[in-house]
């Protein structure tokens, strides 16, 4: 288990609300701690986000509650009647993510007895459950502001190594196979929450961009970063469905190995190009990767015959080594165009 900023920060949050509860004497406290907790998200721009369809749906649902105390009471069965058609009306609205802290705030309405009588102090447990959500905000703000690139960038690495441990030992199969196996789940589920994370890089850039002055050639680097990830990790799926089912023959599994050997080299030089690692003007960095594997290519299609189904699959590898070559040589480019673009922004 890690002790990411995320957790840091919930119990920060949590603990801001307690006590601004508890420097004005407010009572109920335990309502904004919850709305604290509910409202905090990995990003900036998704708790503001947060806050804003909490505060419209709230803000509904306490009115909800208020009508129904004049009208119904603090009943069970009058509770559970209200919180049915809050949670229908969240739905119409597409505020799904709201409908837990909005439920929280009917029922702080509801429950306390008497309460049909005494609207002020309704309001009151309204407010408390705002104190929690603005503790939350505030706290992603300025406690571990999230450091997107950074993270990203780390991400990126650690998933590249893994894969590129996978791609230069599948076609020699040298790794056992629950080993193997265990190696690709977790790369998998590693590239889905670099999917996640690509995602709140790019709304943050677009929704807050007065705020986060985040490069926008920097952004198609990043994407381009992970599309050819995902490209690396579809030709592994395909080694591991197809290759072996079509019985190659050491000369295949020469030009396999060789090919995919040479794309996780320049995939790994173009990534340190990005980093400043290496230098830019080195003449092996220039060479036509898409070129190159369109001979690799006619190499497999000549190896193979549509009598065969096994050629076949041998096509089908080819086929996605080929797309990742493409990807691989895109990302150079744009890395190139953004380099390129830096240092004439600092000339």
């Amino acid at each position: 288990m890690t002790l990411g900023p995320r957790v840091i920060k919930t119990g920060i949050a949590v603990t801001l609300a307690l006590f601004i509860c508890s420097y004005f004497n407010l009572q109920s406290a335990v309502f904004a701690g919850v709305a604290a907790i509910f409202t905090i998200q990995p990003s900036i721009y998704r708790t503001w986000k947060q806050v804003w369809d909490q505060v419209q749906t709230n803000t509904l649902g306490a009115i909800i509650a208020l009508l129904a105390l004049y009208f119904l009471g603090n009943d069970p069965i009058a509770i559970g009647l209200v919180m049915i058609i809050v949670i229908l009306i969240s739905l119409k609205l597409k505020m799904e993510e709201t409908i837990s802290l909005t439920l929280v705030t009917v029922l702080a309405i509801m429950s306390a007895p008497g309460i049909e009588e005494n609207w002020v102090f309704a309001l009151h447990r309204f407010g408390i459950i705002l104190i929690g959500m603005i503790s939350a905000l505030l706290v992603n703000i300025f406690i571990y502001p999230p450091k997107y690139k950074k993270n990203y960038l780390n991400k990126v690495h650690n998933i590249f190594q893994n894969m590129a441990l996978l791609m230069r030992t599948a076609i020699s199969n040298e790794m056992i196979e629950k080993s193997y196996q265990e190696q690709m789940k977790d790369l998998e589920n590693d590239i889905l929450k670099l999917e996640e994370q690509y995602r709140l890089f790019d709304e943050e850039r677009e929704k807050m961009a007065k705020i986060n002055n985040i490069n926008l050639r920097e952004i198609v680097v990043f994407k381009q970063m992970l599309k050819s990830l995902q490209q690396g990790f579809l030709v592994l799926e395909n080694i591991d469905e197809f290759y072996f089912q079509s019985k190659p023959n050491p000369d295949e599994n020469m030009l396999f190995d060789h090919q995919i050997e040479h794309l996780v080299k320049y995939h790994e030089l173009y990534l340190l190009k990005y980093e400043g690692k290496i230098k830019t003007d080195e003449p092996e960095l220039e060479e036509d990767l898409v070129s190159q594997s369109k001979v690799f290519l006619e190499k497999v299609f000549d190896s193979y015959n549509l009598n065969h189904e096994q050629k076949i699959h041998l096509a089908v590898i080819g086929s996605s080594v080929y797309k990742y070559a493409f990807q691989i040589e895109r990302l150079n480019r744009v890395i190139e165009q953004y380099l390129r673009k830096t240092q004439k922004d600092e000339a």
